[in-house]
């Protein structure tokens, strides 16, 4: 790659000239003479091979190309500026990036919240996000390749913070075989209609969850597709409530009248990587995890400025 012939300093000078309205003006504010601040405008140009200024009357004004240069600029400024206070808060001991591992049957819309809340206070800090399901989270937290993990598992060896709970309902399309008998199912009616359950991601000792009765069963690799199946009628399956609203109230999907374990609420955890300290960062957001965790999804939100 070649390196630049222009210097961050020589476009900070120009930007200056243009936005306080000449060579004198923005020599006072770069507290620099007026000399050297026409020297490197002219040098820039002469680098650039590119006029950037013409003079009208006792002005000197952006040509088309300046205008379209130093609108690129601004933002080539603002990244290495950006850049120099991540270095510093680096080295005050706030990390580059948080890895967070996620079981895709959390609420995103309660991570969206939290994640909005954190990025002003964020200083470049950046969010590795990752979905996983069952034992999926549970293996990345143990590699150390996450630094918060949230899960409904029990992870032996972690201590954990409590989250919410997360319904899962029993449903299947209004038309379903089920549906049709016209009352109280038992686990038997199940037994004979087609299961859709969702894979376990985790590699080693991948686990199974929930009722798992039914003699045909489809398994798929994400929550959306489940439910993408069971709406068009293939199967029944239980899906997070949070996930299926939609679908319940235009009548694609609806609740099974079971008479036991029509739903469940497994309860869900924040785990953090033993093997190291939580950083300034990474303490901040488990705390925005735990406040918005706590917040109805129904709740009026107002994203941060």
């Amino acid at each position: 790659m070649k390196a630049p012939r222009v210097t961050l300093e020589q476009w900070r000078t120009l930007q200056a000239v243009v936005d306080h309205g000449g060579f004198a003006q923005a020599a006072e504010v770069l507290h620099r003479s007026q000399s050297s601040v026409s020297y490197t405008v002219a040098r820039m140009q002469e680098q650039l091979g590119v006029p950037l200024l013409r003079i009208e009357g006792r002005r000197a004004v952006l040509t088309e190309a300046g205008a379209v240069l130093l609108r690129r600029s601004r933002q080539l400024v603002k990244q290495a500026s950006q850049l120099e206070d991540l270095a510093y808060h680096m080295e005050q001991g706030w990390e580059a990036e948080v890895r967070l591992v996620v079981d895709a049957a959390y609420p995103n819309a309660k991570l969206v919240r939290a994640l909005s809340a954190f990025m002003p206070q964020s200083r470049g800090c950046r969010v590795r996000l990752r979905e996983e399901v069952l034992s999926g989270v549970e293996e990345v937290l143990k590699e150390g390749t996450a630094d918060l993990a949230i899960s409904s598992l029990s992870i032996t060896g972690y201590l954990a913070a409590e989250l919410s709970t997360v319904e899962f309902i029993a449903v299947a399309h209004p038309e379903h075989a089920l549906h049709q008998l016209q009352r109280t199912l038992g686990f038997q009616d199940l037994e004979a209609q087609m299961q859709v359950v969702i894979r376990d991601s985790g590699r080693l000792q991948p686990r199974d969850s929930g009722w798992l009765g039914a003699e045909q069963r489809w398994t798929v690799g994400s929550l959306a597709t489940a439910s993408t199946f069971v709406s068009s009628g293939l199967g029944f399956a239980w899906l997070p409530r949070h996930l299926i609203e939609r679908e319940l109230k235009d009548g694609s999907l609806k609740a099974l009248p079971l008479e036991q374990g029509g739903s469940h609420n497994p309860l869900f955890y924040l785990y953090s990587n033993k093997e190291k300290s939580l950083g300034p960062a990474t303490q901040i957001l488990v705390e925005l995890i735990k406040t918005f965790d706590l917040a109805a999804l129904d709740a009026p939100f107002v994203a941060p400025i």
